[in-house]
């Protein structure tokens, strides 16, 4: 993948104040992305001073000049979870039949939270499912349905290391009738120990090729000293049947090397979490020239974007 030469592409200071909580803030990063009423929109992840976190919409008709909007985008029905929530984060973006559909991680007292809303606006997401029965992020719903279910994939936190936040090793796959209640499947794929990729999470959606589902996921070296290094590779996913793994990248295709991945908030850190390719209509397989937009969140601090084709991610994941 190429990085933007206009990279990074959106930092702290392209959030306007939205007051009265919203003003100066700390980062924007990790933002969902998803081809929307004729346009470009990122819904970023956006940090204030006081560590509150909200989403923020950006617009955009280059996919690289992003116009961000002085509002909040809220979610309805959150009231109703039955416990204490938080932070919501990390909103990745899947359009279907003209609906927008947004999984996202909501932190409680005790543990992380899948959530997924849905709305035919930014106006009116509505709480559609809310996940109590373990701990897990990272979800991602499929762009369409596959044998008349929607699906979605996730990582459930199993993993704590030297007293961390639970993270995981482990992406699995679940499947629902009504986007609210939702029965995993089976295993998709887990962490290689001592490689890049020893902890994994799901980034972007996955989009559908000719050959099956490419699903962009972030990967974790964990065995270095004093800092933990997020990365980007890719996966190819059986079209019918998505726990079965095609092939996958053996390195990664995009890690921190840039001054603003390196440092931040969090350093070391280049994390998937939208992507938009270009020229494909709903339902149709993107063929190998389609290009590929694929923004990220650099050090947890700002947006990132890098570029690439179909082909060239297939081809990735099958390089020996």
């Amino acid at each position: 993948m190429l990085r933007s030469s206009s990279n990074p592409i959106l930092t702290r200071d392209d959030v306007p104040a939205i007051p009265p909580t919203v003003s100066n803030v700390s980062s924007a990063f990790n933002p969902g992305a998803c081809r929307w009423d004729g346009r470009d929109l990122l819904l970023l992840r956006v940090q204030t001073r006081g560590r509150e976190t909200v989403w923020v919409p950006a617009w955009s008709d280059n996919g690289v000049a992003f116009d961000v909007k002085d509002r909040i985008v809220e979610v309805a029905g959150m009231e109703a979870t039955g416990e204490p929530t938080h932070h919501m984060y990390d909103p990745r973006l899947t359009v279907i039949d003209d609906e927008l559909i947004v999984a996202f991680a909501v932190d409680t007292d005790g543990a992380c939270r899948v959530a997924i809303a849905r709305g035919t606006s930014l106006d009116n997401l509505t709480l559609v499912a809310y996940d109590t029965t373990r701990d897990s992020r990272n979800a991602v719903v499929f762009p369409e349905k596959v044998g008349g279910r929607y699906l979605r994939l996730e990582r459930p936190n199993r993993v704590a290391r030297n007293g961390a936040v639970p993270s995981g090793v482990e992406i699995v796959l679940a499947a629902s009738d009504d986007l609210a209640t939702w029965t995993e499947v089976g295993s998709v794929m887990t962490g290689r120990p001592r490689s890049w990729d020893e902890l994994i999470g799901s980034g972007p959606p996955p989009v559908r090729t000719e050959r099956g589902w490419l699903h962009i996921y972030h990967g974790v070296a964990t065995h270095f000293a004093s800092v933990n290094i997020y990365q980007a590779g890719a996966v190819l996913l059986d079209a019918n049947d998505p726990t079965r793994v095609i092939a996958r990248t053996r390195r990664n295709i995009l890690e921190p090397r840039m001054t603003y991945e390196l440092i931040g908030q969090v350093p070391n850190v280049v994390f998937p979490s939208g992507m938009i390719v270009d020229g494909v209509a709903p339902g149709a397989a993107a063929p190998n020239d389609a290009r590929v937009r694929v923004y990220y969140g650099a050090a947890d601090t700002c947006v990132g974007l890098a570029v690439t084709t179909i082909g060239d991610l297939l081809a990735a994941c099958e390089e020996a």
